[in-house]
This record gives C-alpha cells, structure tokens and sequence, in this order.
C-alpha cells in the first residue's frame, strides 16, 4: 500500500514498503524540466543537473563520491524534458544518511565554479561526440525540422553556443526556478517504516522555503511541419542511410493517448508484428529493422519512424514508411490486429511494474504528468475497451501525411 502525503509547503511524499531485501530507494523529482529553458538556455537543465552532484551541503565533490562509495550506494542526478530528479540507491541501515545526501544534493548543491567548468567541458564534449552519431544526428535534423522556434527544436543536452555560456549563476537561477517544494515529489520504497521515515522527510523538508511554481512549457506548433519537408544531410562516409519521417505528435494528458499508442503498435511500435515490420523487411528485404513511436510530453511531443538501409535504397523506403502511415489511415486496425497488440502493451506493462521501485516510479510519473492516481490500475482496461472505431478515429485525427518531415542522412 502506498502512502501518499502533502506537507504544508506543498512538497508530495510517495512511501512503499516492502521489507522483502535491506534495501532502500530514494528520489526526489521536480516536475519541470528542459521543456521550461528558453531556446537560448538549451542544455541548461542538463548542466544544472550535471553540477548538483559535484558537491552538496558541506562536502565537495570528492568528499560528497567517497562518502557514497563508502556506503556501497549510488546517486544519480538526470534531467529529462519534463522533469529533473536526485536518485539514491542504498542498504535500508544507511536510510537516514543517504536521506541527508538526498536533501543536501536537492536543496543546497555547492554549483562550484571550478567544478561547473568541468560539468560544461563534459557536456561541450558529449555534443561534440555526439555529431558523428548517426541516429543522434537524424534526431537532431527532425527535431530542427519539426520545432524551428521552439525549444523542442534543439538538443536535449543544448547547442555549444548556448552551453559556452553557461555558469554558477546560470545554474543557481535555474535550480531556484524550478526546485521549488510545490513542484516537488519526495518517493521512497524498500524497506524502512512509512511513520519513521515520514518524520525524517518532515524533519529535513519541512522547512523548504515555499515559492511560486514555475511556468510550464510554451506550445509547440501544431500540426508541424506545415507542409511535407525533405531534408537530406550529406555523409559519404557512411554505408547506411539513416532515415526518419515524422511530425508533431500529442501530449501524455491527450485523451486519445491510449488509442494511439495501440495505433503505433500495429503501424510500428510492436517489433516484428508491426505492419512496417512485415512490409519493409520481411516483403521487400531492404531494411533490418522499422521502429515507430510517440514522444508525450507535457507538451505535444513528436510521433516519429526511424529505420536505416542501403543508400540507393533509402527513396524506395520513405515511400514505404509514407504509405504504411497514409494505410493505417484508410485501413484502420482490425479486430485481430487489437487484439494481439492490445495483449502486447498490457503484458509488457505489467512486467514493467515487477518491483517496488519500478511502481513507485510509475507513481512518480503520473504525478509529474498530472495524470489521475489510478491510471495505474484502470491502465487494463482502459486498453481494453479501446475498440476499432475509435482507433480509426483517432489515426485519421493525430496523424497527418500531409505534414511529414522527411530526413535522410
């Protein structure tokens, strides 16, 4: 049973037992991310995130990893679109110093300048590495392509001019802005007592300053791009041709999310039974592999179809990918097709949940994406009432081939 409490400050706690192992998982995660940076700040949530574990509270950075390491445990800070979160994995008899860590990193992170110069000299290089990879390059084009004015259109981790600017006050002002207790989740799960570690949270939380909750992100464009766009990027050293074709997608709080992600799974989204699966490769022989997905974000993330092929083959391939996207259209999924697909995503789901950290994960996102608390438990059957009408409707409404961004590299 989870335990689910509001202090005063506005600060969500999430606690799990389960005594099964001497173990204890420990998060915090505020519910903004990349999403909330201006185009001229891309990557700013990537460094701030990069600089919260380079020393906290009153340890530095080495004292702050031996102190860890002493303990056999782990700590991770990451930033995502929508969120940043503190993560901390450890023994449950260390319970309340890896919980002092969890707030000194959260809270009072040092933001060194000497540290801060290596976290942006890492992130510089990281980008710098990052070019020569061909998928990573493809999803830089396509998001360009899809989001020309808007955050969306640039690199998670940022651009090299926007991450040469970066510094201890850019990363105190972000970090103010966006780690703020009503924007905030405190998970706990393993095995500690809820009334114990409730008090301990109390204790070192309580007291974090209330402050005004940070702006979402601004809407993209929609539908995107506004016409058919080709953008091919010239790499003779490569054997392969990388290709992507997509277009704005929907949001995680979309009504019809469930419906799409079933329409996904028949188009391209459940491997080798996938219709781009068995028209691409399996018929024609010209492609290893066809993936397909939406990116739901707080905000209208992309639905994007990635694959790779022959160089001289990669027309014949955007042909079939546009086809397959235009078919699923004028022929909807079937009854059989729903089916299989249908026993795919819940059997996955629920493989998905087998641990207490993992659900209580899940708990973490449904809060961040401001989702109902039982979606977990109606997630089932909300797939299961799902019937062909309605994926035929919603295939018809949130894809669009007259608005597809082609890129080949």
């Amino acid at each position: 049973l989870v335990k689910r409490i509001e202090l005063p400050n506005g600060l969500r706690l999430l606690i799990l037992e389960d005594h099964r192992l001497p173990r204890v998982v420990l998060g915090l995660t505020v519910r903004r991310g990349a999403g909330v940076e201006s185009p001229a700040q891309a990557g700013l949530a990537k460094f701030v995130a990069a600089g919260m574990d380079r020393g906290a509270g009153t340890r530095n950075a080495i004292d702050l990893a031996r102190t860890v390491d002493g303990m056999g445990a782990s700590l991770m800070v990451s930033a995502g679109w929508d969120l940043m979160q503190v993560g901390m994995k450890g023994l449950s008899s260390d319970t309340d110093s890896l919980l002092q860590i969890l707030a000194d990193v959260a809270l009072r992170p040092r933001f060194e300048p000497a540290e801060l110069r290596k976290a942006r000299d890492m992130q510089l290089a990281l980008l710098a590495s990052a070019v020569d990879s061909p998928l990573t390059r493809v999803g830089w084009e396509m998001a360009r392509v899809l989001y020309p004015s808007h955050r969306y259109g640039l690199p998670l981790s940022g651009t090299d001019q926007s991450v040469e600017a970066f510094d201890a006050a850019a990363a105190r002002a972000f970090h103010r802005k966006v780690f703020v207790p009503g924007n905030a989740i405190v998970s706990v799960s393993g095995d500690v007592r809820a009334a114990e570690i409730e008090a301990r949270i109390r204790t070192l939380f309580g007291g974090w300053e209330k402050r005004k909750l940070p702006d979402e992100a601004s809407p993209p464009p929609r539908p995107t791009p506004a016409r058919t766009t080709l953008v091919v990027v010239d790499r003779p050293d490569l054997a392969q041709a990388s290709i992507r074709v997509g277009q704005g997608g929907i949001a995680r709080r979309s009504p019809d999310r469930i419906p799409a992600i079933l329409v996904n799974a028949v188009l391209g989204g459940s491997g080798f039974s996938s219709r781009l699966m068995a028209r691409v490769r399996a018929e024609e022989g010209l492609v290893y592999g066809v993936d397909s997905w939406f990116s739901m974000r707080r905000r209208a993330g992309p639905f994007q179809v990635s694959t790779a092929t022959r160089v001289e083959e990669a027309g014949r391939v955007v042909d079939l990918l546009l086809e397959g996207i235009e078919g699923i259209r004028q022929n909807p999924p079937s009854d059989g097709e729903l089916a299989r697909v249908k026993s795919f995503i819940v059997g996955r789901f629920a493989l998905n949940l087998e641990t207490s950290d993992a659900l209580v994960s899940s708990l973490v996102a449904l809060d961040v994406y401001g989702l109902p608390d039982d979606s977990l438990e109606t997630y089932r059957s909300r797939v299961e009432a799902v019937r062909r009408t309605q994926a035929a409707k919603v295939a018809g409404e949130v894809l669009h081939p007259g608005h597809m961004a082609i890129v080949v590299l």
